[in-house]
């Protein structure tokens, strides 16, 4: 969900489909709409003149968009070996395990969530995984939905970021599952990969490349601060129920994306009574 209006200077990205960095091509799902921007981002992995692959988010059960991620790799001369999941979403990871199918029989499916794995290995923060010498870190994200996670690719200073952090417009905190604390966390924690880690490129779920890595995330922790005490002030003034906050609250976005805003306005008044703000 993108409700960038309240806030100017987000940092703008390119590349929506094909070479992000030297390790990393997008394929874009055709699943475009108000919710999912321009597509799901399907990321093909893999170390310059290797034989084999890592996919984050084969994308929605979509054949067409599924074969031709297939092709792209194997164009490049790849076979995928590993399939992980930044999260449960269905634009994410419901063509899973077609995809699986379509990679060959000994193609594991490894995610923070155990009914979304195809094999025994799951996933969580702080494992590395490694394919023919790509290395990928695991970060915790939880807060848009809590089984997120980010995966960090040190050799291009990059983070795939899934739904935490977009190329366009700002996410929604999926209440009851996303959790606004949590959330900021996880904001923090990819902040702290910007400024120690080296970091300075983002690979989305949707929407084009970042590379402006902490500019971005300044600009998501900005927007969250101002959001939230946007909402605080709205139940001061007599606004208490969610709907009523939402229309208060993001009159600057498209009604069609009320419903989406009213899960984070949800979390934020979670937020705010858990810590004895209203």
């Amino acid at each position: 969900m993108t409700d960038a209006a309240a806030l100017p200077g987000q940092p703008r990205g390119g590349v929506l489909s094909g070479p992000a960095t030297a390790r990393a091509v997008n394929v874009l799902a055709p699943n475009a709409s108000a919710m999912t921007l321009d597509g799901t981002n399907t990321w093909i992995l893999s170390e310059p003149d290797s034989a084999r692959a890592v996919v984050i988010d084969p994308g929605p059960l979509d054949e067409g968009h599924l074969r031709n991620v297939v092709d792209t790799a194997e164009r490049a001369g790849r076979r995928v070996a590993l399939i992980l999941l930044t999260h449960g979403h269905p634009d994410h990871s419901e063509g899973a395990a077609r995809f699986a199918e379509l990679t060959g029989t000994d193609t594991k499916v490894r995610a923070l969530d155990p009914e979304l794995r195809l094999g025994d290995e799951g996933l969580a923060g702080g494992d590395v995984v490694t394919v023919d010498g790509l290395e990928l870190r695991v970060v915790p994200a939880p807060g848009h939905t809590a089984d997120s996670l980010a995966f960090h690719l040190p050799a291009d200073g990059a983070v795939l970021t899934g739904d935490t952090v977009l190329g366009r417009g700002t996410t929604v905190v999926a209440h009851p599952d996303g959790r606004l604390g949590d959330y900021l966390d996880t904001l923090r924690r990819l902040r702290s990969l910007t400024v120690d880690d080296g970091v300075h490129t983002i690979l989305p779920g949707h929407g084009p490349v970042l590379e402006d890595a902490q500019g971005a995330v300044e600009y998501y922790l900005a927007h969250r601060a101002h959001r939230l005490a946007q909402v605080e002030t709205a139940v001061e003034n007599g606004h208490h129920s969610p709907s009523d906050v939402v229309a208060h609250v993001y009159a600057d976005v498209d009604r069609s994306l009320w419903p989406a805003a009213e899960l984070s306005v949800r979390a934020q008044l979670e937020y705010l009574r858990e810590h004895g703000l209203i």
